[in-house]
């Protein structure tokens, strides 16, 4: 299925791997006392936003706004350079130490990697920097901190994922559009069977069944997070998916897959928008993507039990600095403007992605109150797991996605022998620095 995210995704395991060799002393990284005066450094800037539409136009309000206030600390804003991913594009510039001081759209996962190359600078390095995060994000900045304990990347937005359906193939089939059950996994599976019997819908959901490494976000990791209680695929430097919940999750999707309820094939555009599958993970970009589309209810991703706000997936994006940078003290400066309760109410009401505050419902309680369709995306945004920050970890996705379509795809392999292999594998990966 097509996905309007802020940033595109096709970013090859090989091509991160490329960056990350040799590549320590790059992207700026200066000792002792040039990086101190650097975090005091006052002056231009340059930084990058995303390509979708929504959020450039609030960026460039934003540089506007700021701009207007700081004669002498304009920050020149471009749109992340044309490539094949945003991630390697910003891995180039970190080799080539040109990157710019800040990019609102770093993907959690590749902030290891672009660490390893010497590319960002610690927000705690600041001295209301670990103060500012934890004020305006609460406990949820825990996720994003790195293995030596610092934070490399300013939880900004995220994008929580829950369970759209279609309600006109609902009322099609014959079930409840208005309550329908999906409260578990077995109900989902349930009324999974049928859509499909009953002639409504093709597919009952059709997630992706490519071999992409950031697959499993939208459709095992929403799932064992609402199973597990907000479990991450690794703690503790550990692989937890090797357990009942995991297992169970895989073999839901198992049976999709066998049962023809999801197609094997991979679908080139939007299977939900174009009416061949009646339900789809998605976060809250989708609603302005699906008006007029799509009748369209949402409920949270089921559990194995049922529960009033489970754990899903965050699907965020995040502010980095990047160590090439002259003037951070404008840099830093910029990105808690950026992320002020004015910048985010005015991301919110552009975009409707959530930015990534304690108490998100209460704090812009007017928008919501004239945007209800938004509303259950705030309440979710409070329960929200990340991918782990830990060394290699596209590799690790890939290989959990390798096993994932051996086993609960393609069904070549057993689940029970896929996933003990996979965690096997992974626990090697994270213990490598």
């Amino acid at each position: 299925m097509k996905r309007f995210s802020t940033a595109t995704r096709v970013m090859s395991v090989a091509a991160l791997t490329i960056m990350g060799v040799g590549l320590a002393g790059c992207g700026g990284g200066a000792g002792g006392s040039t990086a101190a005066s650097a975090t005091t450094a006052k002056g231009p800037i340059k930084i990058w936003y995303s390509n979708n539409e929504f959020e450039v136009k609030w960026g460039k309000d934003m540089v506007a706004a700021w701009n207007a206030a700081h004669p002498d600390q304009q920050v020149d804003a471009q749109e992340i350079p044309a490539g094949k991913s945003s991630e390697e594009v910003i891995g180039a510039a970190i080799t080539a130490g040109n990157a710019p001081c800040l990019v609102f759209n770093t993907a959690p996962v590749a902030v290891p990697q672009f660490q390893k190359q010497g590319g960002l600078v610690a927000l705690d390095s600041f001295p209301d920097g670990a103060q500012y995060i934890k004020d305006r994000t609460g406990d949820l900045a825990d996720q994003y901190k790195s293995a030596d304990g610092k934070m490399y990347q300013l939880p900004w937005k995220s994008n929580p994922v829950v369970l759209f359906y279609n309600k006109d193939l609902f009322k099609k089939a014959g079930l409840d559009a208005g309550h329908p059950k999906l409260g578990t996994q077995a109900e989902f599976l349930d009324t999974a069977r049928t859509l499909v019997k009953s002639g409504a819908a093709a597919n009952a959901v059709w997630p992706s069944p490519s071999s992409d490494f950031f697959q499993p976000w939208f459709d095992f990791y929403p799932f064992y997070a609402a199973s597990s209680g907000g479990t991450t695929l690794l703690k503790d430097g550990k692989a937890t998916f090797d357990s009942d919940q995991g297992k169970q999750v895989a073999t839901m999707f198992q049976t999709l897959y066998k049962e023809n309820l999801a197609s094997k094939e991979v679908y080139k555009g939007d299977s939900f928008a174009e009416g061949k599958a009646a339900m789809s993970l998605a976060g809250p970009w989708a609603v302005a993507a699906y008006k007029g589309k799509v009748n369209w209810g949402a409920v949270p991703v089921p559990g194995v039990q049922a529960q009033a706000s489970g754990s899903t997936f965050s699907d965020a994006k995040n502010v980095a600095m990047y160590s090439a940078c002259k003037n951070q003290g404008t840099a830093w400066e910029v990105m808690k403007f950026a992320t002020s309760k004015e910048q985010d109410g005015k991301l919110l009401s552009a975009t409707g992605q959530m930015p990534m505050r304690k108490d998100l419902p209460a704090t812009y309680a007017d928008y919501f109150a004239k945007n209800p369709a938004y509303k259950q995306f705030a309440e979710q945004a409070a329960h929200t797991v990340e991918v782990p920050n830990v060394s290699n970890s596209v590799q690790i996705w890939q290989t959990f996605r390798d096993a994932w379509g051996k086993s609960v795809i393609f069904g070549n392999q057993s689940i029970d022998d896929a996933f003990k292999g996979a965690s096997d594998k992974i626990n090697q990966l994270a213990a490598q620095k």
